[in-house]
């Protein structure tokens, strides 16, 4: 596993080994603190790429809240061991000064709509315009062929394939399954925050999720969404801030079951500090 700093450093060896035949680059942008499931998209990537590139960046500029940021778990030193027990093949370890050597102002100019405006683009603003700056910028150095990418994150997921299709960037977003503990609770680095109260309500968010999944059919969604709030607000360690099922397409909220239409259920809450957002799609 061979481990840059400079984007000079990490283009110079990307280029070495494609001329040695190694044509297809998986890239997994992150920004460390890496659990089970981003080694996942390292263990996708190595079937379907020749060359694995993982980024490790924390991003200043997709943090709404700057003590989020802060408090951001650091873990350089684990994940670089955890992605060599992965066979990750290169992992690119750059400043802020690296990734920005222009400042932080510039922004991409993606038009993302209505999935830019809802959600965690209501609750965070300013994040998803610092996710495509950032991820943008990861894309010009590595030049991927294939981008993976975990659907916990999925309005994320939506928005990064907004920006490949704006760019019209010769890579294909693959979308993976979220991977979860075995109280349900989905993989996040900000888990790793939660003390053991937390930690312990946390899986209510996935256990809600799962319910709306498999009740859906047979109660009103406005009625359900209304029984799952009422429960998850009786923990007092849990602040909703959306549960929601929506067009799976376009994000826009579903009132009424409908058998073709794609349907999400999505939620975000803060348990104790630590927000943490999961999703189920139910067809």
């Amino acid at each position: 596993m061979q481990v840059f700093q400079t984007v000079a450093e990490l283009q110079r060896h990307l280029l070495n080994i494609s001329q040695l035949g190694k044509k297809i680059a998986g890239f997994i942008p992150t920004m460390g603190a890496l659990h089970e499931g981003h080694l996942s998209l390292i263990r996708t990537s190595k079937v379907k790429s020749d060359i694995t590139v993982c980024s490790i960046f924390v991003n200043p500029t997709q943090f709404n809240d700057k003590k989020d940021f802060e408090k951001y778990p650091i873990q350089i030193d684990k994940d670089l061991e955890m992605l060599l027990e992965a066979h990750c093949d290169v992992v690119f370890v750059p400043t802020v000064e690296e990734i920005y050597p222009k400042g932080t102002l510039e922004r991409t100019t993606v038009e993302l709509g209505f999935i830019g405006k809802t959600l965690d683009g209501e609750h965070r603003p300013g994040h998803f315009e610092g996710v495509l700056q950032v991820v943008k910028r990861l894309l010009d150095i590595v030049q991927p062929d294939l981008l993976f990418l975990g659907q916990k994150d999925y309005q994320q997921c939506m928005v990064l394939s907004k920006l490949v299709e704006h760019y019209q960037l010769p890579v294909k977003v693959e979308i993976c399954d979220t991977l979860r503990e075995k109280d349900g609770l989905a993989m996040s680095s900000r888990n790793a925050r939660l003390n053991p109260e937390e930690r312990a309500v946390s899986a209510k968010l996935s256990q809600a999720l799962f319910y709306i999944r498999d009740h859906i059919k047979e109660q009103p969604v406005p009625e359900l969404i209304e029984q799952q709030l009422k429960l998850l607000s009786a923990e007092e360690l849990i602040q909703v801030e959306y549960l929601t099922i929506v067009n799976g397409k376009t994000l826009e909220p579903v009132d009424l079951y409908q058998e073709n239409t794609s349907l999400t259920a999505l939620i975000a809450a803060k348990v104790g500090q630590v927000r943490l957002i999961d999703n189920v799609i139910i067809h």
